[in-house]
């Protein structure tokens, strides 16, 4: 799996994260102005691993 940063077309930084198979898996589902801001989202995402699931 790996993370992958981009600019939108309309100048925005986003970000998805690709299985092994290159599937797309999750998005940042949001632009960021600021490419700093964009890797902040990134890192909240990879350090929620201990997070619990909870089913609605």
């Amino acid at each position: 799996m790996a993370y992958y940063v981009y600019k939108d077309s309309v100048g925005q930084w986003r970000w998805y994260l690709s299985a092994g198979n290159n599937r797309k898996i999750a998005n940042s589902g949001e632009g960021y102005f600021n490419k700093s801001d964009c890797l902040a989202a990134i890192n909240l995402v990879k350090g929620s691993g201990a997070t619990p699931v909870y089913e609605t």
